[in-house]
């Protein structure tokens, strides 16, 4: 049986026959170069526009046992035109590892994922991006956490705002501190994808500025993913919410991350989540002024 280090060079080689093929020099900004025994791009041409010599790119469509950079491997995802989901598809076939550093979005959020989590009711549902910052949301959520309609792009950070916001020091509580440190340690992995990018260097810096305990534990270097399980809210009219929480990732908004507290099965926190949904009252940033 060929191990299973030769089956992925196969792989990435034939993948990367099948995206030369369906590019043609006039797409790229080639001459058409006279008669083609086969459609699309020459090899060379594509080592040329990729800005690697014409023997190595031969040699890794012939998957030969050859290491190819992120650097390289990002030369020749924009000299064959690769969209993302191919990007990453072929970081996986030549180095077994997503990139680093995701090719950015547009900002957008999918309507079928606000539906998704409107659909989640009377469940508070969020979704979150790569910097943590709530980017969609169901009315449970705002009645639990707070209008994410009415805050500043700052405030709707999940790290920012776990760190800053007494109203949420008020609603966890004890459970604060391990919330907290749970959200920095996510905080700590996401940032290893973008070491060095400015924005994450701000955000460490302000967060280090106006909260003690992220300036304390921020060198530890925690770093972890994943729900939290279960946890703890005490809510200002519905009184203690125990929630069990799912994440995943969104299908077609990779960079994107769901995520639904559910009603703890144990006690009433599913008939307190009911009557906190349908009866008329104050939001919950009308409740913390």
């Amino acid at each position: 049986m060929e191990p299973a280090n030769g089956q992925r060079q196969r792989e990435l080689a034939q993948f990367l026959r099948s995206r030369r093929a369906r590019l043609s020099p006039e797409q790229v900004g080639l001459p058409p170069g006279g008669r083609r025994r086969t459609p699309g791009l020459r090899r060379e041409e594509v080592a040329l526009l990729a800005g690697v010599s014409a023997d190595w790119y031969t040699w890794l469509e012939q998957a030969r046992d050859i290491q190819a950079s992120a650097q390289v491997l990002d030369s020749i995802a924009a000299a064959l035109r690769l969209d993302a989901t191919e990007r990453r598809h072929l970081y996986l076939l030549a180095l077994q590892q997503l990139p680093a550093d995701p090719q950015p979005d547009d900002g957008a959020v999918p309507r079928t994922l606000w539906r998704f989590l409107e659909l989640q009711a009377p469940c508070p549902a969020i979704a979150t991006d790569q910097r943590m910052d709530v980017v969609a949301w169901n009315r449970p959520a705002c009645l639990i956490y707070g209008d994410y309609g009415a805050m500043s792009q700052r405030d709707r950070n999940t790290v920012w705002r776990t760190f800053t916001s007494p109203y949420i020091r008020e609603l966890l509580r004890e459970g604060w501190e391990p919330h907290a440190r749970h959200r920095l340690a996510q905080f700590r992995a996401g940032y290893a994808r973008f070491a060095g990018d400015p924005w994450w260097l701000g955000m460490i810096e302000e967060l280090t500025r106006v909260s003690i305990e992220f300036r304390e534990w921020w060198p530890a270097h925690d770093v972890l993913n994943g729900p939290e399980g279960t946890k703890h809210n005490y809510h200002p009219s519905a009184g203690l919410l125990v929630f069990e929480q799912a994440a995943f990732t969104v299908s077609n908004a990779p960079h994107l991350t769901a995520i639904v507290n559910m009603p703890s099965p144990d006690g009433d926190t599913a008939a307190r989540l009911e009557r906190l949904v349908n009866e008329p009252r104050l939001t919950t940033a009308e409740l913390a002024d």
